[in-house]
């Protein structure tokens, strides 16, 4: 591959995973798939985050209350992402939540409408979240904020594709089987990058000893979901793509405000 594919793969990868603007020449001829592109997701993580990462430092830098900070924060992510892996969390647990085989699992992934394991999980997830973050920054600061929020959202979205990778499609339509599956090489480009990616920035943040705990604890979370997904399901969906990003990323936050 040539730089410029590299560079095509972020801007796809990103247009993907978010409602950032890509120059419409990096998808001239494509045919829509990822599975190339999704060696990069953890790179269009840090495009994501940016914005989101310095409005953090920013306000925080201009002595702003810490959890209204985190809080507008959230919202100015899920804004850039569109909500994709929030739905994607929702979807997952109204399927595990409920009574049932696989198939009425699936068939509940594919209901537009949200019920009450749904609503429990998303309330959750923004909840730790929102006082991970607030913890962070009014212990370390905006900057390592920043970091941090970089950090997770490569690492993250890395976990996404290595999930993608470890289990076969559950159904042969939706999103997720139009889209194509990464093969060994991108999900091994993924998690190497998202991993590198991740210690470093958290390190910067926190100290190495804090970042490998955090990385340890994060990669377990994926592990134990992964499992949970092949147990019930079978393979994977978009939706327990999605909800993979949010699970390690509240699993992320989580461990390391506490390790603070």
């Amino acid at each position: 591959m040539q730089f410029g594919d590299y560079i095509d793969d972020v801007a796809r990868a990103a247009g993907f995973l978010s409602r950032l603007p890509m120059p419409a020449r990096h998808f001239t001829d494509h045919d829509g798939t990822l599975s190339r592109a999704a060696g990069m997701f953890p790179v269009a993580g840090l495009l994501v985050a940016l914005g989101p990462g310095l409005f953090v430092w920013g306000l925080m830098a201009l002595n702003a209350n810490a959890a209204i900070t985190a809080l507008l924060t959230l919202m100015l992510l899920i804004g850039l992402t569109g909500a994709l892996h929030e739905d994607g969390l929702a979807d997952s647990a109204d399927a595990f939540g409920a009574r049932g085989g696989r198939e009425h699992m699936l068939a509940i992934m594919k209901d537009s409408r949200i019920g009450a394991y749904g609503v429990l999980a998303l309330m959750i997830s923004f909840a730790l979240r929102a006082v991970a973050l607030t913890i962070i920054t009014a212990a370390a600061g905006g900057l390592s904020g920043l970091l941090l929020l970089l950090a997770i959202a490569a690492v993250s979205r890395s976990a996404m594709v290595w999930h993608w990778s470890a289990l076969p499609l559950a159904r042969t339509d939706g999103v997720a089987a139009a889209v194509g599956a990464p093969d060994s090489a991108t999900s091994k480009r993924a998690i190497l990058i998202g991993g590198a990616l991740f210690l470093l920035l958290a390190s910067l943040a926190t100290g190495p000893v804090v970042a490998a705990i955090a990385l340890g604890v994060l990669a377990a979370t994926a592990w134990q979901w992964t499992g949970a997904v092949r147990a019930r399901l079978g393979g994977y969906t978009g939706d327990t793509i999605g909800a993979t990003q949010q699970i390690t990323e509240t699993a992320g936050l989580a461990t390391l405000a506490l390790l603070l």
